[in-house]
């Protein structure tokens, strides 16, 4: 009787090598074929107009707020607005979103899908976060000791010169320390993003499923000319 052993094989070491991807390196034909119909699509996507800018909008063109800051809390107010009402039957009282969220300009001219990925490429989603006024004060007290554009909607804060508070209102009333406020930020900041950790407070959270950018995008589509502006919504007095 014949017999034979068959040598097992193990693995006894793995090595890495680093391939280096440049504008050199040569593309696979079959795959670039293969792709070319999806990218065009995408392409198609991302710049076909939506809307209109009249002029140029970046963060650096205000000190306590700016028109593309305005314009970005605002538009989620007015977007996400209708999901949370159909969701909870209340109302969103103010949005706080972070200057350093904004990641660029919009630049004069046509607005598109990707001007949309520009401003905003994170994955950020809205959250609607409860809070009584007295932890609402933590959120003031925060935007003025940081002293940025942070984009606010729905809030109105008037500093003096020593940046203490001469006004603070909520829908254009004065704020109760008990009440309590539905804020709309994002996923980020209620996590203590930008160090905001006064959303640690809240006492309930939403989560609306809708992403910053989609709800920019979704803005854009149905407007004509957006016209934001630097308003009062953030004064210093002298």
């Amino acid at each position: 009787m014949l017999s034979s052993c068959q040598k097992k094989e193990h693995l006894v070491k793995v090595e890495g090598v680093r391939i280096e991807i440049n504008d050199a390196t040569q593309g696979n034909p079959d795959i670039e074929a293969y792709i070319k119909p999806y990218k065009a699509h995408v392409k198609k996507t991302l710049d076909s107009t939506l809307a209109y800018a009249p002029e140029a909008y970046s963060k650096s063109d205000g000190i306590l707020n700016t028109a593309i800051g305005n314009l970005m809390a605002d538009l989620i107010l007015e977007q996400a607005n209708p999901f949370f009402v159909s969701k909870t039957k209340n109302e969103i009282d103010m949005v706080l979103l972070n200057s350093g969220g904004i990641r660029a300009s919009i630049p004069k001219g046509n607005i598109t899908a990707r001007t949309a990925y520009q401003v905003m490429p994170f994955e950020n989603s809205i959250i609607v976060v409860e809070m009584k006024g007295v932890h609402i004060r933590k959120l003031i007290t925060y935007l003025q000791e940081s002293r940025k554009a942070h984009p606010i909607s729905g809030l109105q804060l008037i500093v003096d010169k020593d940046f203490n508070i001469v006004k603070a209102l909520i829908n254009n009333m004065e704020i109760k320390d008990e009440e309590i406020y539905f804020v709309a930020t994002n996923d980020y900041l209620y996590h203590g993003g930008d160090e905001m950790y006064f959303f640690e407070h809240a006492k309930k959270a939403h989560k609306l499923n809708y992403k910053i950018r989609n709800a920019m995008i979704d803005y854009f589509k149905k407007v004509d000319t957006i016209a934001p502006k630097i308003d009062d919504r953030f004064l210093q007095t002298n």
